[in-house]
């Protein structure tokens, strides 16, 4: 289990399952935590690169542009890694910590991509309405 109380299995049933429940309680605890650590800008920056990606890998996407999207998600790890040590706040450590297990499950499988982008924006929507600044 991760430091956000989420374990393998959540990912599994979150990521690649595609458990709509386990996701939204497990996003409604996560975007809550984060709201008191981490500015909705903050949280944005990160959603904005994985909306370029979903804009890219379309359900119709040739073989090429899927690997590209694929490795576009894998380069988001250490994207994440960068500015949670440039922020040097807890909350976009505590997101990193939170993220890249997920994308880790995700692959180059269109499906678990869409779980990661329906998890990632859940958390976003609960992180805004725990008063996310």
């Amino acid at each position: 289990m991760n430091q956000k109380g989420l374990s393998q299995q959540d990912y599994q049933r979150i990521i690649v399952e595609g458990d709509a429940k386990v996701l939204t309680e497990r996003a409604e605890r996560i975007g809550t935590g984060l709201a008191r650590q981490l500015t909705t800008s903050q949280i944005r920056n990160v959603f904005g690169t994985v909306r370029q990606i979903e804009m890219s890998w379309t359900p119709q996407a040739a073989d090429q542009e899927r690997k590209y999207a694929a490795r576009q998600l894998l380069l988001l790890k250490p994207k994440l890694a960068y500015q949670a040590r440039r922020e040097r706040g807890r909350g976009v450590q505590q997101l990193a910590d939170i993220l890249i297990p997920a994308i880790d499950l995700v692959g180059e499988d269109r499906g678990r991509f869409q779980n990661f982008v329906d998890f990632f924006e859940a958390i976003l929507a609960y992180h805004t309405a725990a008063g996310g600044q």
